[in-house]
């Protein structure tokens, strides 16, 4: 039997309304005094926590950002790994964004920074029930400039043409960056060496003696595919991708038709 279940929150676990349907948080509070309940996703921390509270798991771990900033939370709160994108890059893209009019919004540990709150904010706020910090780019790079800070992930929203341009120039700069294009508005931005599957297996052999044959996982996005394929076993709801359907040992049901919960009930009863 499975010691750990890690699953993606957006588009995986949560329905058409985007929140948890009560099938699946029965399942997981039948099965959390068993199993480690690791959410990993691209979200930010305070993105996640309100579903862990839900789920009643909040003492378990978080994979945030696509495994960009991991945190234990079992006694307190622990940071397990923090990899950001470098400075100089998060100013180049911010000076980019500023000068073509694309909205860029930053990530640094539990904080958002979002340009104005504009349409693209509000969706945000909408889906992750997180409220921004509003602060151009251009105003937090000058407030980062003496720490070098850099960001967790940034989430660049736009027209297509304008996310097609800055793909192009972010890849002929050969800049150590994962370009994740979630939609064709939707560019997301983070570090190159991170991944869900590294931070998984760093966190099961650091915090909680698990390994990863004993997890099963669930995803529907290309960034699921590396765990989906390291782990004991890997699934995929209806809805995910191809490719990533092509990787995982079983494919679910659609996440709005609770396709976590129904191969959770198969497993755990």
């Amino acid at each position: 039997m499975f010691k750990a279940i890690c699953t993606d929150i957006d588009g995986t676990l949560l329905n058409k309304d985007r929140e948890l349907s009560k099938r699946t948080v029965d399942i997981f509070k039948h099965v959390k005094d068993d199993v480690a309940i690791i959410l990993a996703s691209s979200r930010m921390p305070a993105a996640m926590r309100h579903l862990q509270q839900t789920l009643d798991i909040v003492n378990q771990p978080l994979i945030c950002y696509n495994g960009g900033f991991i945190i234990s939370q079992r006694h307190e709160i622990k940071i397990l790994d923090s990899v950001k994108i470098p400075f100089s890059l998060c100013e180049y893209i911010a000076k980019w964004s500023d000068n073509k009019n694309l909205h860029a919004g930053f990530y640094l540990e539990d904080n958002w920074f979002a340009p104005s709150r504009d349409q693209w904010t509000e969706r945000e706020i909408n889906n992750t029930k997180v409220q921004a910090s509003i602060l151009s780019g251009l105003e937090l790079m000058e407030s980062w400039k003496s720490q070098e800070n850099g960001a967790h992930k940034i989430m660049c929203m736009g027209e297509p043409s304008l996310i097609d341009d800055l793909i192009s120039e972010l890849k002929s700069m050969d800049a150590p960056l994962h370009l994740y294009r979630s939609k064709d508005t939707y560019l997301e931005i983070a570090p190159l060496e991170i991944s869900k599957a590294s931070a998984l297996n760093q966190l099961l052999r650091t915090e909680l003696n698990i390994e990863m044959k004993d997890v099963i996982a669930f995803g529907d996005n290309y960034n699921d595919i590396e765990m989906l394929k390291a782990v004991g076993c890997g699934v995929a709801v209806g809805n995910a991708k191809e490719e990533v359907k092509n990787v995982a040992d079983e494919v679910t049901l659609p996440a709005k038709e609770d396709g976590v919960a129904v191969t959770l009930e198969k497993y755990f009863g």
